[in-house]
């Protein structure tokens, strides 16, 4: 069996599935025949990236509402009655020195990146170990060192992977595989968008970051989506609990 004819009327989940790694995770799966629920706030985002597609819907949704799990595992059984792989991507963060922590971001961050994942992982089990199906959860190599200023996404990251090997072996016994990638500074929108930066200050920072990088450049959703459907793969059933970090070298020279 190939990898594109394993993906065949599966159906899968990705959240924040209207711009970068969640974008490109979303037409990836659908150009080999999965059907995709997108999820994400802004409506008029998501619905062009559906367009009227069969093989794509869009569920406008905040992660931060605690009910989001369950309404987001239900409208995919709605769809397509099953439920075969799940990818936690949405995301929040923002930089912040210690000047102007504030307890309300804060609060955020942890919604979106801890709790978000981890309600909607719930809702998920019973329909994944009916599939043997997988959970793959994107993370951020900034975890890997200390960065001023981006204290708190990067911690609420790296609960994210903790979680991620803690479940791998609470669900192991159902069949259900979770790993996580941890993709180093890629061009997907997120400085302008999830970090709410000004676009000069977002070019400034991805020059610096690029100057930092070992292999020359900022990565690319083409870099981290293979990736993400390979752990997501049902071919790959022995591997579970993995943290990739994938980064062109940046973490190792911070």
């Amino acid at each position: 069996m190939s990898e594109t004819d394993n993906w065949q009327n599966k159906v899968a989940i990705v959240t924040g599935g209207s711009s970068g790694i969640g974008l490109a995770t979303a037409n990836a799966l659908a150009d080999q025949g999965a059907k995709i629920l997108i999820t994400g706030r802004n409506a008029e985002k998501l619905n062009e990236v559906a367009n009227g597609k069969d093989d794509i819907k869009p569920l406008q949704i905040d992660s931060a509402d605690p009910d989001s799990g369950k309404r987001i595992v239900e409208a995919a059984l709605d769809y397509w009655g099953r439920l075969d792989l799940l990818v936690n991507n949405s995301g929040a963060g923002q930089p912040m020195p210690m000047a102007a922590y504030d307890g309300g971001v804060v609060s955020n961050m942890s919604s979106v990146n801890i709790v978000a994942p981890s309600l909607l992982v719930k809702e998920a089990q019973s329909e994944l170990k009916k599939t043997k199906g997988a959970i793959v959860n994107i993370s951020t190599a900034v975890s890997r060192n200390a960065v001023p200023m981006m204290a708190h996404y990067a911690a609420t990251k790296a609960a994210l992977e903790h979680l991620t090997q803690s479940w791998a072996i609470e669900l192991a016994g159902d069949g259900i595989r979770v790993n996580a990638i941890a993709p180093g500074p890629v061009k997907s929108g997120a400085l302008t968008g999830m970090m709410g930066l000004p676009e000069e200050m977002a070019k400034q920072i991805e020059e610096q970051e690029a100057a930092q990088i070992p292999l020359g450049r900022r990565g690319t959703t083409a870099d981290i989506v293979p990736w993400i459907l390979r752990l997501g793969n049902a071919n790959n059933e022995w591997l579970t609990g993995q943290i990739l970090t994938i980064d062109g070298g940046w973490s190792l020279r911070n």
